[in-house]
């Protein structure tokens, strides 16, 4: 075909089936993973750097699609535009996620955020201050012995999967993830969170649970980001000879003073540099609203202004705080990502950052379709239903010969998802129980060619009947 084919091959090599990039294109850099002059990622490859990269954001919207079915994409894409043939074997496919650089994938979550965050209604909540809100989780990766060793299991009497904590940086205003850091189980959330200090700017309200309503964190944000604000529960006991004066009902300013042990994480000079008292504003209220699991509860917070910043407001933003629970299950249930497939660390580096980046895009979705109607809530659109919404309207849009008519889908996507709102159910419960029973088949508590099945009921219970009738005779 000769010129023909390479025109095809050209038009068709950093894109998808389903054509993806378009929609989510100008929301994320716009030179994706460029052709380098030289050395890796320099050659004309049919699995170039952002045709790879939309074929794994394609993949995070489909959790269970594998890499084989990847490569079946690619290989209808190029029968469809006319291109070169494409091998059925998805080695090259790993090869090409293996060489993407891992430098650009935070460039792209944090694109992918601001993103979200523009396309989100402000919110007047605590002067309009933009809120992060910061938790910790855990996630299970394959038994491979590259992963083994880069996060050791967890030492149990039975073998276990190798398991890594992350500790991710949400935005309050869009639900979309700024930042993440990742470490073992041995690794502490709060060192996780001063290595993202660099996210924190001027004007920020840091949000956490009580594992960061301590002395250390808000000691360190009073000697490297003085303008950020922290609120996060608190489980100090709050004693009378430390109040120095009363605000309101169960509001004061109390004094904190750094304990005589230093911390064991931070170097003796940084801790030595801390200030050896901090007033903070301790803020007691009721949060009961049905369905969550705190009613009462006490809060620490640098907010010192009573005016500026009512009682109120601080424990309605901390009631919010559960929306980032709600976030997770949506990474780790909704995307699959509670159990990862990478085989190396490198790989599960860029599997993670993909699935927040899918998350992200999934959150700007949800967000332009909340702008077309103010008054409906964000909270209030389903991230499943949008999910599920994404795919059958990506594969119409890819179909469409018309940019127009491709709007025309667009926009039927965006009046579907908010015509179709979560119920408010104020009466809902979300006790943390499993419903669903576990197996009743034993655990691969060894290697496959070193287990030993369990015996049969019957030849288990063939002793016991001969003991039986030893006894009746």
């Amino acid at each position: 075909m000769g010129a023909r084919t390479a025109q095809a091959f050209q038009s068709v090599r950093a894109y998808t089936l389903n054509q993806i990039e378009d929609r989510f294109g100008p929301w994320l850099p716009a030179d994706l993973f460029p052709k380098a002059a030289k050395k890796a990622n320099s050659r004309d490859r049919i699995y170039t750097g952002p045709l790879t990269f939309w074929s794994m954001l394609w993949q995070s919207f489909n959790p269970q699609a594998t890499g084989r079915l990847v490569v079946r994409q690619i290989q209808a894409l190029f029968l469809l535009q006319g291109g070169p043939q494409v091998s059925e074997e998805d080695g090259a496919y790993c090869r090409a996620k293996d060489r993407l650089p891992v430098r650009e994938f935070p460039k792209i979550l944090h694109a992918s955020a601001a993103a979200a965050d523009q396309l989100a209604a402000a919110r007047t909540l605590l002067q309009g201050r933009p809120i992060k809100v910061v938790d910790g989780s855990t996630l299970t990766t394959p038994d491979t012995p590259k992963n083994r060793k880069a996060y050791p299991p967890v030492q149990c009497p039975e073998p276990n999967f190798p398991m890594l904590r992350m500790v991710v940086l949400f935005s309050l205003l869009s639900g979309a993830v700024l930042n993440v850091v990742t470490g073992t189980l041995r690794a502490a959330e709060l060192p996780m969170l001063y290595q993202m200090f660099d996210q924190l700017i001027a004007g920020d309200i840091l949000l956490g649970d009580r594992n960061f309503g301590n002395f250390v964190l808000l000691a360190l944000l009073q000697h490297f980001k003085p303008e950020v604000d922290f609120l996060g529960r608190s489980v100090r006991q709050i004693k009378g000879g430390h109040r120095c004066k009363r605000l309101g009902k169960n509001d004061w300013l109390m004094i904190w003073k750094r304990g005589k042990k230093p911390s064991l994480w931070l170097p003796v000079p940084l801790w030595a540099a801390l200030p050896k008292q901090l007033t903070v504003r301790i803020v007691r209220g009721s949060c009961y609203v049905k369905g969550f699991r705190v009613r009462r509860v006490t809060v620490v917070t640098t907010l010192l202004d009573a005016q500026a910043y009512p009682a109120e407001q601080i424990l309605q933003a901390y009631l919010r705080r559960w929306r980032l629970e709600l976030c997770l299950d949506d990474l780790k249930t909704t995307l699959e990502m509670e159990m990862l497939r990478a085989r190396t660390p490198a790989m599960l580096f860029k599997e993670i950052y993909t699935r927040l980046i899918a998350h992200n895009l999934v959150r700007c979705t949800m967000a332009q379709a909340v702008a077309s109607q103010p008054d409906v809530p964000l909270e209030r659109i389903s991230f499943k239903g949008t999910l599920d919404a994404l795919r059958p309207f990506t594969q119409a849009m890819s179909q469409a010969r018309t940019k127009k008519k491709r709007s025309q889908l667009w926009a039927a996507l965006l009046k579907t998802l908010v015509a179709d709102l979560l119920p408010e159910r104020p009466g809902r419960r979300e006790p943390r129980a499993v419903k669903r029973l576990k197996s009743k088949y034993p655990h691969l508590n060894a290697p496959r060619r070193l287990f030993v099945d369990r015996p049969k009921k019957s030849k288990r219970r063939r002793p016991t009947i001969s003991r039986i009738e030893h006894w009746l005779m």
